[in-house]
């Protein structure tokens, strides 16, 4: 699948307009991916190809003293303390890419579900195609990786049939849900946040 920025950008807005999201992309510079990650957190690094995200906590007062915020080191470490590599792998698994898909959906509002998607007006399929239109930017040699549980855990595949989801907290908030997508060349972050 061939991709633009203008259908990327379009399906950033479209699908998290209503989501408080961070929606970032940075390039890949470590061998390491988790370092890259840090640094899209940090808001360290430009997107590599100019595109547009989201960063619904840009303003907020805390970024001065912690430029990762609202990411955070795991409880229970000092808060100040800075986010590390070790920090980001210890709380995040891999997951396929049909999950990966399903949970840039699930992420368009609280709640990590697929009950989300009942206040869009296109079908399930074009939602799906956005997906995959965020997706595709990645190319085709990408793992994908979430603070999120659902259904059983362990076997790389999220069952968003399952009656309950739990998730591993990376923020300060009372509920945050993530995708981190890497490829050889860019890290992405997905990320909503329940800040209530």
């Amino acid at each position: 699948m061939s991709i633009d920025q203008a259908s990327w950008e379009a399906a950033v807005r479209h699908l998290y307009e209503d989501a408080y999201a961070f929606i970032a992309t940075g390039p890949r510079t470590h061998e390491d991916w988790r370092a890259d990650v840090l640094a899209v957190m940090e808001r360290a690094v430009p997107d590599p190809r100019g595109w547009a995200g989201l960063d619904d906590t840009a303003d907020d007062p805390e970024r001065a003293a912690r430029p990762a915020f609202p990411f955070r080191p795991p409880p229970p470490a000092d808060p100040f303390r800075p986010l590390t590599p070790v920090d980001i792998g210890e709380r995040l698994r891999e997951i396929d890419r049909t999950s990966a898909q399903n949970l840039l959906l699930a992420l368009t509002d609280d709640g990590c579900t697929l009950r989300n998607l009942e206040r869009f007006t296109e079908s399930p399929e074009e939602l799906q195609d956005l997906a995959r239109t965020l997706l595709a930017r990645y190319g085709s040699t990408f793992t994908c990786h979430t603070n999120v549980t659902v259904g059983a855990p362990g076997n790389g595949t999220l069952d968003f049939g399952a009656s309950h989801w739990s998730y591993s907290p990376m923020t300060f908030y009372w509920e945050d849900s993530g995708l981190v997508v890497v490829s050889d060349t860019e890290v992405g972050l997905f990320w909503n946040f329940a800040a209530y």
